[in-house]
């Protein structure tokens, strides 16, 4: 319920709305024979020692942890990324996967591969094989789950959180065109039918360059596809031998783990802008070509034009303080371009498309407008819930 707070602007104060009017209806990843006659004996190679695995509760980044979440702003979080080497070890040679299930574990293992790719990966090639190849050793090593939609969705029923974000953040309500289906279910039966991904090799773990989780230096870091870098295991369990585990089907209905995991969900609020530095939703222009099922273009580099460009959806709290709002809204926008962030204080408020229905706009609580040459900054907040903000204009009244 909001809090009562000083009146908002005359009605003839017209500044502000014509202000924020115009701001809101802008465009908006062998042995073999040595010969045939008797020889003398030849002395037994030296046998190597064999490594023991190290106990599965002590791994690092386990099926047990939550979604990844990140206490640095997007810019230190790449330059502490790239300040990482990528481990001599490299990413390994990646085996076949070995399918054995009937039909109906084939459409379902494909569709949940295939989601996950296009969810985690976007539209590309490279990207989405990746990840794939990532769900598939998964499947395979004795700390994941033994299906594919299982890793998929994989503590997504848990109100801890989920191994890959999509399922718990919103994103399972996002539509994909039936061409990016179609391409992403192609991807998934020829990964299923054998083909594998040598850039990521055995790796079983990955995150966004922008994001450092706590796990991040406990795992060897061994290659990078796009925006998303990749990791395996030290010793033992991030070799080739631990992807030991058969498959065998039983793979569980996903339309049934989609219903759980939006129940979940919606149960358990999502953390807020100045909790996780993070939108809740982002619409760029790389996410409406993926929608529309066309490759996303290049990327822009840190701190170039365009970098931080898109409208992003993010969770406020009346206990928020509207500087450090206003400076991570900076945040997410760093890099240039036209970007706006606007927030929320209930989830289930936040939209999932633009333009803004009327509803999204009487709730809105918090919209910034980053400088670029169009203009300068503007911000804007519900006075009612961040009564006197030290900056920025109260948003208008709707009657």
């Amino acid at each position: 319920m909001d809090r009562a707070a000083p009146a908002l602007p005359p009605p003839d104060d017209r500044g502000p709305l014509a202000a924020f009017a115009a701001l809101v209806l802008l465009p908006i990843a062998l042995l073999a024979l040595a010969g045939t006659l008797p020889g003398p004996a030849a002395s037994p190679p030296p046998i190597s020692p064999v490594e023991t695995p190290e106990p599965m509760p002590d791994l690092p980044a386990s099926p047990e942890d939550t979604v990844v979440l990140s206490e640095l702003t997007a810019t230190d979080a790449r330059a502490r990324n790239a300040a990482v080497e990528f481990a001599a070890v490299g990413p390994g040679t990646p085996s076949p996967f070995r399918f054995d299930g009937g039909a109906a574990d084939r459409l379902r293992a494909r569709d949940c591969l295939a989601l996950a790719g296009m969810a985690e990966a976007g539209g590309g090639d490279s990207d989405q094989r990746a990840v794939m190849q990532v769900i598939l050793n998964r499947v395979r090593h004795p700390a994941f789950a033994k299906t594919v939609c299982g890793v998929v969705f994989e503590g997504a029923q848990r109100p801890t959180g989920c191994q890959f974000s999509f399922t718990c953040d919103g994103s399972l309500a996002r539509r994909y065109s039936d061409a990016a289906w179609r391409a992403a279910r192609d991807r998934a039966e020829q990964m299923l039918g054998g083909a594998t991904h040598a850039p990521v090799g055995n790796a079983t773990h990955f995150h966004a360059d922008y994001v450092y989780p706590w796990w991040s230096d406990q795992l060897d870091k061994v290659a990078q596809v796009g925006p998303h870098i990749f990791f395996r295991w030290r010793g033992f369990w991030g070799s080739r031998s631990a992807l030991s585990a058969r498959y065998a089907g039983g793979e569980p209905d996903p339309l049934r783990l989609r219903e759980t995991a939006l129940l979940i969900a919606a149960a358990n609020p999502l953390p807020g802008l100045l909790e996780s530095g993070e939108a809740v939703r982002s619409i760029t222009r790389d996410s409406v070509a993926r929608a529309a099922g066309e490759p996303p273009r290049a990327a822009a580099s840190p701190g170039q034009p365009g970098a931080g460009a898109g409208v992003h959806f993010v969770l406020v709290a009346p206990s928020d303080s509207p500087a450090a709002l206003v400076e991570r809204a900076r945040s997410l926008c760093s890099g240039g371009g036209y970007c706006r962030v606007q927030g929320w204080s209930e989830a289930e408020q936040i939209p999932t498309q633009l333009p803004l229905s009327e509803a999204a706009r009487r709730s809105l609580r918090f919209s910034f407008v980053a400088s670029n040459a169009n203009g300068g900054e503007a911000v804007f907040f519900d006075c009612r819930l961040f009564p006197s903000p030290p900056s920025g204009t109260c948003l208008p009244a709707r009657p």
